[in-house]
């Protein structure tokens, strides 16, 4: 966005002692991202109005000729070839060495064979518009020799090119008043308050008792936050003042008409657009802002037409829509040549639709751009009145039909915030005196009264608009105007303590630490969110059907998993395509359905996954499961299946259990988990080829207790150990672990550990468990004696605990 200082200087007195760079820098530093400094229309001064003497034709050109000319002070004779050259015409020229717009700098050059003084310029080689039918022809009381800097009355200008993305959250700085309240501010100056309450009421005086031609009305379920408009007779279309031009020029506009270019001028100067209806082009007489209400199609100013959908809010007449509500008006509503009546509306529109129609559309104006940022319904009937008073510069005949119409108008509510200044000098990092703070707020248009300690702030109206919130965004006023680079930076004064994990946290880590380190088993993440195709592959029997996402990434992960199991499963089908076996652990969560307003409960859970391709993995899982218990210091048993205690972390029903190779996990005598080796009617279901074992273990009710450490270190043995593997006949039903407490009795200090090897299936009433016991003497090295001694209770132990050796 451009804004010209010219005309941020009719509202403010800026410093004269200051580059336009040092300005740029000064004015980013406090408000918002200048782009770019650019000086513009210095290149008039060295553009002189010149006469045309005589014109010859080129020797070597047919469309070419040779134009003499009198500068006021000689002849000078340069190529021409534009078609509307004519003797006695007066025309600019630019003499060799001028720079005009674009960065082009005339040289001395031969055209054809002729050498040319400079040249004779139009309108868009010099800047002053699109026009590049012909030269420009000057009016015939120019004067000979005079600049046209001179001539034009126009002076040079400074334009800032402004990053829009720097003021996307203040919509009170898109138009120049606004601009010019911040330069006010920024360089300590007083802003001329042109648009008070004694001028409003000077441009009301103007309202007649005439019934009003154009009446409004506003539906309430629209997108419109407020609607005012006011008519004028006896208007008549011409050109718009050449400063007018101008500015709007520079700011990127195309200047049209006088009427055309108010309405312009006003949106760029106040940033509150509006729209201005040829009158007689309103069917009925009357303005109805409502919804669309059906599917069609609408023409719009730049004669495109624009498919419309039955929800968009259009303003309409009595016999169907004229504009695009906040985005465009329609081909037949706008000014022609021949208006002589008018009707000038402003209206506010909610930020979210504007939004939302105008990239539907394909359409950004500068009016959406304006009411995307969430305007100030306040500020409507401001720029209608401006612009009243700019239509009677531009047409004196023209008056005022009747007064202001509105209607849905829903005023921006006042904002109030108290701060003190112990805190802005606090939150800043440096001490600000209070009547400075009360001066920066008041520069920028805060209205503060003093309370004691506390400042009660109350903001404008076009600052509440979703820009000034919190006390902190009136710190921020505060600390950008008194300059950024003027706060020394200082180390914050912080506490340095170590942090102590929560309890949570350090059974999670010690988790961990044991499944990689004991377990050599890898960590994966998987979703929380599932599909109820997945939990339909796992024959999972619940659903979580009232946990279904609104906004779900895809189909895939549209609910909250009620178990882990279906996750763990799809990523071992996934490993198993490239490896035989694998090992992997999840800390993640599962999410059960409650009734009322707790609708859920997180499930804190570790789950572990076994594969092999060829062997059932089932006892490495458990001999992995049970130290960890031991490593947690947690009490558990590992039992068989109890259909009179079900487990809740499993469906009795799941097809997925096996018959043989399954436990249950408790802690404190309350289910906690389950081992299983996965029935092939499951893996069958997930295309895995081998044997898959998994785990669940529940550590939500005592994952937040504190572990007490109760690990006793010892040296590493210095004597050699030994182990003795012996295998024992025991019931199919008789879990394993019974076996392992029958061997726990023998009370030798020489037995230092034993396990489970393997398990065989004799037959359906027996089976084979394989059990490797470890002998070891700290002090010194057993004998073969003393094994064989320590060997023979092994097995007579076994033997009385009803496990007899497999002979």
């Amino acid at each position: 966005m451009n804004i010209s200082i010219n005309w941020i200087k009719d509202y403010v007195d800026l410093p004269e002692d200051i580059s336009p760079e040092e300005l740029g820098v000064k004015f980013t530093l406090a408000t918002c991202e200048v782009e770019g400094v650019e000086t513009t229309g210095a290149h008039l001064e060295q553009i002189k109005v010149v006469e045309i003497t005589t014109i010859e034709p080129h020797p070597d050109a047919d469309k070419l000729r040779l134009v003499s000319f009198n500068t006021g002070e000689d002849e000078k004779r340069v190529v021409c070839g534009a078609p509307n050259v004519e003797v006695g015409k007066k025309v600019p020229f630019a003499s060799v060495g001028v720079t005009l717009p674009g960065g082009f700098t005339l040289t001395p050059k031969k055209i054809r064979g002729v050498e040319s003084a400079g040249m004779l310029c139009s309108e868009v080689e010099l800047g002053l518009s699109e026009d590049h039918s012909g030269l420009m022809i000057l009016p015939e009381d120019a004067t000979v020799g005079q600049t046209l800097a001179e001539h034009l009355g126009a002076t040079s200008d400074i334009l800032f090119d402004i990053d829009n993305k720097s003021i996307t959250h203040r919509p009170d700085l898109w138009g120049h008043y606004g601009m010019a309240r911040e330069f006010a501010a920024v360089f300590n100056k007083p802003l001329k308050d042109c648009f008070n309450e004694e001028w409003q009421n000077s441009i009301r005086s103007l309202y007649t008792d005439e019934a009003a031609p154009v009446s409004v009305h506003v539906d309430a379920d629209s997108s419109c936050l407020g609607y005012k408009g006011l008519s004028m007779d006896n208007i008549t279309i011409k050109p718009s003042p050449q400063w007018m031009q101008e500015r709007l020029r520079l700011c990127g506009l195309r200047p049209i008409s006088n009427i055309v270019d108010i309405s312009n001028y006003v949106m760029l100067e106040l940033g509150m657009p509006n729209h201005i209806f040829n009158r007689e082009t309103i069917r009925g007489g009357e303005i109805h802002v409502r919804r669309m209400g059906e599917e069609g199609t609408f023409v719009t100013l730049d004669e495109q037409e624009r498919k419309m959908l039955p929800t968009d809010t259009m303003v309409c007449d009595k016999e169907g829509p004229s504009v695009i509500g906040g985005i465009m008006g329609g081909l037949y509503s706008g000014v022609k040549d021949d208006t002589t009546k008018i009707f000038i509306e402003a209206a506010n529109w909610k930020d979210s639709e504007i939004r939302k129609v105008s990239v539907r559309l394909g359409l950004r104006t500068d009016s959406s751009q304006r009411y995307e940022k969430c305007l100030d319904t306040n500020q409507l009937e401001r720029s209608i009145l401006r612009i009243v008073e700019l239509v009677r510069e531009s047409c004196p005949e023209a008056r005022v039909v009747g007064s202001m119409q509105e209607d849905g108008v829903q005023p921006t509510p006042e904002l109030q915030i108290e701060i003190s200044h112990a805190k802005v000098c606090k939150v800043l990092g440096k001490d600000v005196p209070e009547e400075q703070i009360i001066a920066i707020l008041e520069s920028l248009d805060f209205l503060v009264e003093k309370k004691g300690e506390q400042l009660t702030v109350t903001v404008p109206s076009y600052r509440a608009t979703k820009d000034i919130e919190y006390e902190d965004d009136l710190i921020e006023e505060v600390g950008r105007i008194i300059g950024y680079d003027n706060i020394v930076p200082v180390s914050p004064k912080n506490i340095i303590e170590t942090v102590r994990l929560g309890e949570a946290k350090l059974m999670q880590r010690r988790i961990q630490n044991f499944m990689v380190f004991n377990g050599r088993a890898l960590e994966v993440m998987t979703y929380p969110m599932v599909g109820e195709k997945l939990l339909e592959q796992a024959d999972w029997p619940v659903k979580n059907d009232k946990l279904e996402l609104v906004n779900a990434l895809s189909h895939e992960l549209s609910r909250m998993r009620p178990s882990m199991v279906p996750s763990l499963l799809e990523k071992a089908a996934l490993n198993q395509k490239n490896f035989t076996s694998f090992r992997f652990f999840e800390m993640g969560r599962s999410y059960q359905e409650l009734e009322g307003d707790a609708y859920s409960q997180d499930r804190y859970q570790l789950g572990v996954v076994f594969f092999d391709k060829t062997a059932s993995p089932f006892m490495n899982l458990l001999n992995v499961m049970q130290p960890l218990m031991s490593y947690l210091n947690l009490n558990a048993q590992f039992e068989e299946k109890n259909d009179k205690f079900p487990n809740p972390h499993v469906p009795a029903d799941w097809p997925g259990l096996h018959p043989n190779e399954y436990v249950n996990i408790r802690v404190m005598g309350k289910h906690c988990g389950f081992l299983t080796t996965v029935h092939p009617v499951i893996t069958r279901q997930f295309k895995i080829k081998g044997n898959v074992s998994l785990a669940i273990f529940d550590i939500t009710d005592f994952m937040n207790q504190r572990i007490k450490d109760k690990t006793k270190y010892k040296a590493l043995p210095r004597f050699p150990w030994s182990e003795f593997d012996c295998t024992v006949v025991a019931e199919s039903r008789i879990p394993v672990g019974d076996i392992l407490s029958v061997l726990g009795k023998l009370k030798v200090k020489e037995v230092a550990n034993a396990k489970v090897v393997d398990v065989f299936k004799l037959s359906d009433e027996q089976k084979s468990v394989t059990l490797r016991t470890t002998f070891m003497d700290r002090e010194k090295t057993l004998s073969p004696e003393i094994i064989k001694e320590l060997e023979d209770k092994v097995v007579a132990t076994l033997a009385d605990g009803g496990f007899p050796l497999k002979v």
